[in-house]
């Protein structure tokens, strides 16, 4: 755990105050163990959060107290925190951008146990170059999602698509496509809405697009209301603020068939056993990202 009154990384220096508060009370994780947690998984994490608007989840007493969601920086941010004016209705905000791991580290140190990233980056805000189902289930049962996500790849595999997964560290799945930047959130989420209604009207008693949960009869809700301007997902590698600690881990397909696996199985404490033992799965994510052109007519010859 970090009990130093400064850390020095790289050409920056992050001030830490109440490293020894308890954040995690059930496991005894502290704010300094998080802070030690994002210095750590800095390199690991940083390609999916860079050159993105942010948005923190500040919990200041803890998970046991009232978290909040904060966009703007605040006036006592570091110089050296990287700032973007993203326009919003009415006007616009100044949200950080994590573009080096003493950012990331200060985050932590500001009560930020989770960081949230736009789908779209700084430089083509109106872009979106990731594409996300968020699967949402409607109990504590696991395994609807997991086949809920497999069918997601089935087809998204066919459209000729390239397709990712990862735990969210909550109680879902977040499918990912890698997107060349070319359509805009509008065209991206339309492509979206099609998909998920066509997977869910195959299954119509497990799956569904209701957004009213009152809907869904205890069917797993895929939901694409993400893929929009200004929304925001869960930051690969991000803790959430449960009991455990848990992180959203980047997956391969294979580990979908491990029947004990759930959203909430890779924690703080076991994450970078995880990591020596098979690297990061989606390291190769940005290699070739993908046109929705071609897919869009596929899926229309299916539909």
């Amino acid at each position: 755990m970090v009990k130093k009154a400064t850390l020095k990384i790289d050409a920056y220096t992050v001030k830490l105050t109440n490293t020894n508060k308890v954040f995690f009370p059930d496991d005894g994780i502290t704010k300094g163990d998080l802070i030690d947690y994002y210095h750590r998984i800095a390199e690991t994490m940083l390609p999916y959060v860079k050159g993105r608007p942010l948005m923190m989840h500040r919990f200041l007493h803890g998970i046991k107290g009232e978290g909040f969601y904060q966009k703007e920086v605040g006036d006592y941010f570091p110089e050296w925190v990287k700032r973007v004016k993203m326009k919003k209705h009415g006007g616009s905000e100044d949200y950080a951008v994590c573009d080096n791991a003493a950012t990331l580290v200060f985050l932590a140190e500001q009560d930020c146990i989770t960081p949230h990233v736009w789908l779209s980056r700084i430089d083509q805000p109106e872009n979106p170059d990731l594409l996300i189902f968020d699967l949402d289930p409607s109990d504590g049962d696991f395994e609807p999602v997991r086949r809920a996500a497999l069918s997601l790849r089935d087809l998204l595999s066919t459209l000729r698509l390239a397709v990712f997964v990862k735990t969210t560290g909550s109680r879902g799945l977040h499918v990912v496509v890698p997107l060349d930047r070319a359509a805009d959130f509008d065209q991206v989420r339309t492509f979206a809405e099609d998909v998920a209604r066509l997977v869910a009207g195959r299954d119509p008693d497990h799956l569904t697009v209701e957004q009213r949960k009152d809907k869904r009869r205890g069917r797993v809700y895929i939901d694409t209301l993400r893929n929009s301007y200004g929304q925001t997902a869960v930051a690969p590698y991000a803790v959430r603020a449960k009991p455990g600690a848990p992180v959203a881990t980047p997956l391969d397909w294979g580990e979908l068939k491990n029947l004990e696996l759930n959203s909430q199985s890779y924690t703080m404490t076991n994450i970078f056993r995880r990591l020596g033992q098979k690297g990061d799965p989606w390291d190769n994510m940005w290699h070739e990202p993908c046109s929705l052109n071609e897919p869009r007519r596929r899926l229309k010859a299916i539909v």
